[in-house]
């Protein structure tokens, strides 16, 4: 998606530890007719895949899901990180490990809101080592709904969690796939069809 990777080689920041600083446009400050773009994106690529749930994990995830979700004309659930009082009863639950924390934290979804017969859409902003991902397909699995696949605005190419769900068999669609990113320079190379451009 051109307009994305615009918009990161424009206001990306690379940070140390292979740390990529999105949070003028994606995930502090967002720009929502950017994410009714990317929502667009998602909507053409599962197109035929009669999604009628998208489920994402606080917080970041969370805008681009509810804009996302409009063009889908579903309802968007999302992972709470913490029991709270107004989740109670019956809830799926499972452990996640933070790439961006460092930490190991408890995701829940309300059962009420997650079962058979959902088709069911991840979205996120990130994917580097996948664990938040495979966290909320464990969830999809305990509710016994239907996976239908993970829209990724950003993935990073260079680490493993895209690879390693796509070997599990899961269809992954990331809008811009970073192939590498140079902290001394600033430069961000994309992956392209199986090409790396600049």
């Amino acid at each position: 998606m051109e307009l994305l990777k615009e918009k990161i080689r424009k206001e990306g920041k690379i940070k140390e530890g292979n740390v990529l600083k999105v949070d003028s446009f994606l995930n502090h400050q967002m720009d929502v007719e950017l994410f009714s773009e990317i929502g667009k994106e998602f909507a053409g690529r599962f197109a035929k895949d009669q999604v009628n749930k998208i489920l994402t994990i606080e917080a970041s995830g969370i805008g681009i899901a509810c804009v996302a979700a409009q063009s889908f004309h579903v309802p968007v659930v999302f992972a709470k990180k913490t029991q709270t009082k107004n989740i109670a009863g019956d809830v799926y639950t499972t452990k996640v490990q933070s790439y961006t924390h460092g930490r190991i934290y408890d995701i829940i979804v309300a059962k009420e809101f997650l079962g058979k017969g959902d088709r069911v859409l991840l979205i996120d902003d990130f994917l580097a080592n996948g664990k938040a991902l495979e966290g909320l397909i464990a969830l999809v699995e305990e509710a016994g709904a239907e996976l239908v696949g993970a829209g990724i605005v950003i993935e990073k190419g260079f680490q493993t969690g895209g690879d390693m769900l796509r070997k599990k068999g899961i269809r992954v669609e990331s809008l811009a796939i970073v192939e590498s990113m140079d902290e001394a320079t600033g430069q961000i190379v994309f992956r392209e069809n199986g090409r790396s451009t600049g």
